[in-house]
């Protein structure tokens, strides 16, 4: 009984003296109300019975997701509702407990610095840009500037998403009807441009055919040309060859006159 005792009395002693820093913690120790030290090690800590205390912060990345979508304006006064999350963590514990003290106190803060920014950059962006065409940009922005505001309470933004950007749904199906419409004018508009430049290339294939017919016809012609004009030279030399292979003192005749002499 009195090795119990002893031991209940150590387990109660060093649960006095000693404190456990998980991985996923920061821990603040406290004296007299005042910040003593920062821990940001896990590890097996020491504290002073009765007169410090101890208060554990999350040392994780955290996520503000929206409750419900917000609905903000663009720079064209149409309303669009937006569903946004945040990633931040704690960077700085002890300007965080003196400025807002609890995560309840500083996600609140955070949440109005999002809703602001994002109203903000969507007052000066078109639907098309949110959208799609600038939303890459518009999310950076708003992290840029509510992590610099975040910094004053020891907090770090990470990041910014819009998880989705949509019309309210009583003027959702004009819009998308005059977006369809506006597509379809595009189409048609590039069809009678693809129509005019293939009549174009038609019209520049004919031409160049015409033109390689009638080079080829000037061609034929010429050399038929000279053809003809060789014809009495290559004659002559032929004659003048037949003549030579008679036999000396022989009446040389052309061909077609003996045949009549003889048929005489």
């Amino acid at each position: 009984m009195p090795t119990l005792l002893a031991v209940l009395g150590i387990l109660f002693v060093a649960s006095l003296l000693l404190f456990t820093v998980d991985q996923r913690q920061y821990a603040m120790v406290f004296q007299f109300g005042e910040v003593e030290r920062v821990i940001k090690q896990p590890g097996i800590q020491f504290k002073i019975p009765l007169l410090q205390n101890v208060r554990y912060f999350d040392s994780r990345v955290l996520t503000i997701d929206a409750e419900a979508p917000e609905l903000f304006n663009t720079r064209e006064k149409k309303n669009v509702l937006v569903d946004s999350y945040v990633k931040w963590r704690i960077v700085d514990v002890e300007q965080f407990y003196k400025s807002v003290g609890s995560e309840n106190a500083a996600v609140a803060r955070l949440k109005q610095t999002i809703n602001d920014g994002l109203r903000a950059e969507f007052g000066q962006k078109t639907v098309a840009d949110v959208i799609s065409g600038k939303r890459d940009q518009v999310m950076e922005t708003v992290r840029k500037r509510a992590d610099a505001d975040a910094r004053k309470i020891g907090v770090e933004i990470l990041d910014v998403r819009l998880k989705r950007v949509d019309f309210p749904d009583k003027i959702s199906s004009s819009v998308y009807d005059r977006m369809q419409s506006e597509r379809r004018t595009v189409a048609s508009q590039l069809r009678s441009e693809g129509a005019a430049e293939a009549e174009r290339i038609r019209a520049e294939a004919e031409k160049q055919r015409d033109v390689l017919l009638a080079d080829a016809y000037n061609k034929a012609q010429q050399r038929k040309g000279e053809g003809d004009a060789k014809r009495p030279q290559f004659t002559r030399k032929r004659m003048g060859a037949a003549r030579s292979s008679m036999p000396s003192g022989a009446a040389w005749m052309p061909t077609k006159s003996r045949s009549r002499t003889r048929t005489t």
